[in-house]
């Protein structure tokens, strides 16, 4: 009796383990004849296993999708179709979390909402936020969201991440956002890889939280050109998360109403804000406002960054061009290796070893970079610095001391004359 007890408690489990097993689904039409397939991703990515594969048929897929297990969701080419599109329901985006930094004083409307999993990889898929119908500047819209989750975005493209009426000032409307910390006991690892980023309001892609860890790696990121809505920011690295932003296109990130006085509502390509340690290489930015900026923020950082601070960021081999209104690179931290730029039409300065974050604009190394057209090559505001065999082609100063240099002609946006630098001019982070 032992034995058959034993034995049937065996063949119990294996059934168990068989039932649990990974399967690989559809959804839509294009799968094979005795294939599972579903009508909509949710029901998909409901149904199946931990680690099971959901491809998706080409096709429109009005839904909002929330992912709490390890699965790859895949978007299919079926004869000459390709794009499966996740896009915005009849009735709206509706609001489906909580930002993490104040919950929950930020609710957030996601699109595609990856929640405490560990293993989430995503491949062509587009998530487009046209017809939201977010009508106020609450929800957040969010186009893609990891929270306290990891994994691969891959070939990903997300568009149209902007209220309904483009609200002059809302911060919302971000194509790729992927946090964790804040007293959570959640992490984010994510790898964002070959992604398409275009037409949000306030953020392409944003790695915030002091236990988030990115890697931004050959992504096309493309914001508005001069809007009302917010102002954008390409990249934005956040509040102790980690990682590096390689070999990317960022360009027309452009916040209208600005002027050189203005205290902090700018636009950026690439902004390091209260996160040490960063890695900004081999990018290509391109009509923004800030071209690449690290803000130290004492009163912000998170847990593993309590002092807000942006310093030993490494900015190396990459190439900023026409930068509207202020400083192609503006280091507002310290102890940063600033190397091997290319630097081409800054309307302020090349480089700007900034001291108006508090005890900043120190021991950083700027070195064989290639400045041609600017009010200075390098403006610095504070000593010491380690300044060595950089290059200078039709600045007005090669090098500079303080803070505030007087603009030279250059591109302008409609309404925005930059007078001179402001001390206390910041991008804006997204909050």
């Amino acid at each position: 009796m032992k034995l058959f007890v034993r034995a049937a408690l065996f063949a119990a489990s294996i059934f168990a383990a068989q039932t649990l097993s990974a399967v690989t689904v559809y959804v839509g039409s294009c799968g094979p004849a005795k294939a599972t397939s579903y009508t909509t991703i949710q029901q998909a990515v409901t149904a199946v296993p931990p680690n099971s594969v959901v491809f998706v048929c080409p096709g429109t897929y009005p839904e909002q999708v929330t992912i709490t297990k390890n699965v790859t969701l895949k978007g299919l080419q079926s004869g000459s179709a390709d794009a499966a599109v996740i896009t915005s329901p009849s009735g709206g985006v509706v609001q489906n979390t909580y930002d993490l930094y104040l919950p929950p004083s930020i609710p957030v409307a996601a699109q595609l909402l990856v929640q405490n999993a560990q293993s989430v990889n995503i491949a062509n898929i587009t998530v487009d936020g046209s017809n939201n119908q977010i009508a106020g500047c609450a929800p957040d819209l969010r186009g893609i969201y990891y929270q306290n989750a990891s994994g691969d975005l891959s070939g990903v493209a997300t568009r149209n991440q902007t209220l309904a009426s483009d609200l002059a000032g809302c911060q919302s409307g971000e194509g790729i956002f992927v946090q964790s910390g804040y007293g959570s006991s959640g992490n984010a690892k994510v790898t964002i890889q070959g992604c398409s980023v275009h037409a949000f309001q306030k953020n392409g892609v944003t790695a915030d939280g002091s236990s988030t860890n990115v890697l931004v790696v050959n992504d096309y990121i493309s914001g508005q050109g001069p809007t009302t809505g917010a102002a954008e920011n390409g990249v934005q690295v956040s509040d102790g998360a980690g990682g590096s932003v390689v070999a990317n296109t960022i360009f027309d990130d452009i916040w209208a109403p600005d002027t050189s006085s203005d205290t902090g509502d700018a636009a950026s390509g690439i902004l390091i804000y209260a996160s040490e340690g960063v890695t900004v290489t081999n990018n290509i930015v391109s009509t923004t406002q800030f071209g690449i900026v690290t803000v130290t923020d004492p009163t912000s950082g998170g847990a593993n960054n309590p002092n807000g601070v942006a310093d030993n960021t490494i900015i190396k081999s990459n190439r900023v061009l026409n930068t509207e209104i202020f400083d192609a690179i503006d280091a507002c931290s310290n102890g940063n290796t600033i190397e091997s730029n290319v630097i081409a039409n800054a309307t302020e300065s090349g480089i700007h070893l900034d001291s108006s974050c508090g005890s900043t604009g120190v021991n950083n190394t700027v070195e064989n970079n290639f400045v041609n057209e600017s009010c200075a090559g390098i403006l610095a505001g504070a000593t010491p610095n380690t300044i060595a065999s950089n290059n200078f082609f039709n600045v007005v100063t090669t090098q500079l001391a303080g803070n505030a240099c007087p603009a030279t002609p250059g591109p302008m946006i409609a309404g925005a004359i930059a007078s001179g630098s402001s001390k206390t001019t910041r991008p804006r982070a997204v909050r």
